[in-house]
């Protein structure tokens, strides 16, 4: 899952990035909104993370309007303005989540993980492939019944190609969702993964690669 960090703050700004890379997402970070709209325009996010004061004012107000313009994108804000009319400002501007500083990394990444699921409701919260189960909220992987230790990013990449079985997923597709902006779309970094992947699941294989294409995960086709 990749999302965006907006905060002018670069040590709040910096913790919550590191926070929310250590539990497997893929981050982008910018300082106002005009950084922001530039990622936006041209990535596609799965949460928007959003200090509630930036340099260019209120972000309730610069929320509210991209509402308007359509911006659909789940949001959360993240304030040290506590009151009750604050909060109902916000959501009403169009947050979908209101967190208060101090807070917690533990507790924002259970919420922004819980609105990045809102964006695909139809998918179930247990993935199945053959014997291999993928458990969405307690982030597990088993492979008949035997739990399997995957990297973070194994673990985002496993996912997307679970979610869209037995459709293929673009080498694009997985670089725009698993990855953040640091990455580089020329290299082999999902080549990588997909094989770590496939070495720890073992046999029978479950992802298969679609020469020219990317990859999908399912059954074997005869």
């Amino acid at each position: 899952m990749r999302v965006i960090v907006v905060e002018d703050d670069p040590d709040v700004r910096g913790v919550v990035v590191s926070g929310l890379r250590s539990a497997g997402f893929a981050v982008d970070e910018a300082a106002n909104w005009s950084q922001a709209d530039l990622s936006m325009s041209v990535n596609d996010y799965d949460c928007l993370i959003l200090d509630r004061m930036l340099p260019e004012g209120d972000s309730a107000d610069e929320l509210h309007r991209r509402r308007q313009a359509g911006m659909a994108v789940p949001a959360i804000m993240l304030t040290a303005l506590d009151d009750i009319s604050d909060r109902v400002a916000g959501l009403e501007a169009g947050a979908d989540d209101y967190l208060t500083k101090p807070f917690s990394t533990d507790e924002l990444v259970l919420r922004v993980r819980a609105l990045c699921r809102r964006r695909t409701t139809m998918v179930p919260p247990v993935l199945r492939v053959g014997d291999v189960t993928l458990d969405v909220a307690r982030r597990e992987v088993r492979r008949a019944g035997v739990l399997q230790t995957l990297t973070p990013k194994e673990f985002a990449v496993l996912e997307i190609l679970m979610t869209h079985q037995p459709a293929v997923v673009t080498r694009t597709e997985l670089i725009e969702h698993c990855w953040d902006e640091r990455a580089d779309p020329a290299s082999n970094v999902v080549d990588v993964v997909v094989n770590q992947l496939r070495r720890k699941l073992g046999e029978p294989a479950v992802i298969f690669t679609m020469r020219g294409t990317g990859y999908r995960a399912g059954p074997v086709r005869l």
